[in-house]
């Protein structure tokens, strides 16, 4: 069980999209070296107003590169790094995870997937009407999120394009994502 990081991005300002990158680097307990949203505690400026001393559970954002697949069907154009995501994946059900699971992203990073990216009104600052593809209800009425998962980062190594990513469930009852 396991898929390839097809594109890594990050920025050091905020901004809404993150350039590719030939490579990233984690850092343990921390995030992307140099990325804007690397830290202990949260660096999500809606979440730092809130109580900046809350722990980051939203170091390494992953997205699958399958939506955007997706997305391009329904009309929208998106490429890795324009959602803000720091590793794109292909070959891995990202969205069906359990929290805990953990990611081996080449020879010696690994995250662990602690929830869901929220969906944010920046994603239709990108593009009118993307919100609606990537959040929405179910027929059961139950939030549908597509927008990623984020994870902290439990070992530190260097990721680049083509890594393969290795997954390791976690034991006993698996609990689902929920946004964090």
């Amino acid at each position: 069980m396991g898929g390839t990081v097809t594109a890594v991005s990050s920025n050091g300002t905020y901004s809404f999209t993150k350039p590719n990158r030939e490579s990233i680097t984690l850092l343990d307990g921390l995030g992307v070296e140099g990325d804007v949203h690397a830290g202990v505690t949260v660096k999500h400026r809606f979440r730092m107003r809130k109580d900046p001393s809350q722990p980051n559970l939203r170091q390494v954002h992953l997205i699958h590169e399958e939506l955007f697949e997706e997305l391009r069907a329904a009309g929208f154009a998106v490429a890795p790094g324009q959602l803000g995501e720091n590793v794109t994946t292909r070959g891995i059900d990202l969205l069906g995870l359990p929290t805990g699971a953990l990611l081996r992203l080449g020879d010696e990073a690994v995250v662990e997937i602690t929830g869901l990216r929220n969906p944010c009104a920046q994603i239709d600052g990108f593009q009118k009407g993307l919100l609606k593809q990537v959040a929405g209800r179910g027929e059961d009425g139950a939030a549908v999120v597509r927008s990623g998962v984020m994870s902290v980062v439990r070992a530190g190594g260097v990721v680049r394009p083509g890594d393969p990513v290795a997954i390791e469930l976690p034991d006993g009852p698996h609990r689902p994502l929920r946004i964090v």
